[in-house]
């Protein structure tokens, strides 16, 4: 079966669809680690190639970069002649990616600080947006060159649910990774907190509630040592290559 950019590419433009699935992967990953606001942000990044990509779509040209605005080329896209562009992808996918671009252009700025942070939501309701605008493109694209069963295969695997691997209960975090060492859960976990900072003795505590005894979790945070910058007072903060290995260890889980 095809890949989702290879049928995509055979409507749109290449560039602006690699930015698009760019932008949607970085959007799952932020949202797995539980960055809200880096999913949200993501998304909007999202919706810009997406519109560049329909608005080439429609024969239209690119206004300069400083020039465009992606709520110009929605508002573009509804106004188009029917039959310039299959009528879903041309009104009701520009109305799903407004949506998603005003979370992105204003959040933080709609809500009351006393009020619950309602980042989560937010970001959860974005990837959604998100995986069912991508779905449509592909089926889209993929009209009259796949089969039935393809595109089904290809529009599930993008809108299937996507669940945070990290949980936090009364401060306390929980990856749900099955066959991780203690030295990764103990990585994840300082990747989780960056850029602040956890003391040896509440790494260890937290790597023990994934399952590791008292000497596995003490052997962990020794060898985590290499990849941390260690303070006076003895805490540890992830270095660079220290929040890479983190982000391989969630890319290979999924």
């Amino acid at each position: 079966m095809p890949s989702v950019d290879a049928v995509l590419k055979t409507e749109f433009n290449s560039r602006h669809v690699d930015a698009a699935i760019n932008h949607f992967q970085s959007s799952v990953e932020a949202f797995q680690r539980e960055d809200w606001e880096e999913a949200i942000a993501k998304g909007g990044k999202f919706v810009e190639a997406v519109a560049k990509a329909l608005w080439i779509k429609a024969g239209r040209a690119l206004p300069p970069a400083r020039q465009f605005k992606v709520s110009t080329v929605i508002t573009g896209l509804r106004q188009l002649p029917r039959g310039t562009l299959d009528d879903n992808i041309r009104v009701t996918l520009p109305r799903a990616c407004e949506f998603v671009y005003d979370l992105a252009s204003n959040r933080g700025a709609r809500h009351d600080p006393d009020e619950v942070d309602p980042n989560e939501m937010d970001a959860t309701v974005t990837v959604s947006s998100l995986s069912w605008v991508l779905a449509e493109l592909v089926r889209y694209a993929g009209k009259g060159t796949l089969s039935v069963s393809e595109v089904f295969n290809l529009i599930t695997g993008l809108i299937e649910r996507k669940f945070p691997v990290i949980e936090t209960i009364d401060g306390r975090t929980y990856f749900h990774i099955k066959g991780r060492s203690a030295r990764e859960i103990g990585v994840l976990l300082l990747a989780h907190v960056h850029p602040g900072r956890l003391s040896p003795g509440n790494l260890i505590n937290s790597i023990m509630r994934h399952g590791f005894n008292r000497e596995n979790a003490q052997r962990a945070v020794s060898r985590i040592r290499s990849i941390a910058d260690v303070d006076s007072a003895g805490e540890l903060r992830l270095l660079r290559p220290g929040l890479v290995e983190a982000d391989q260890i969630l890319s290979s889980d999924q």
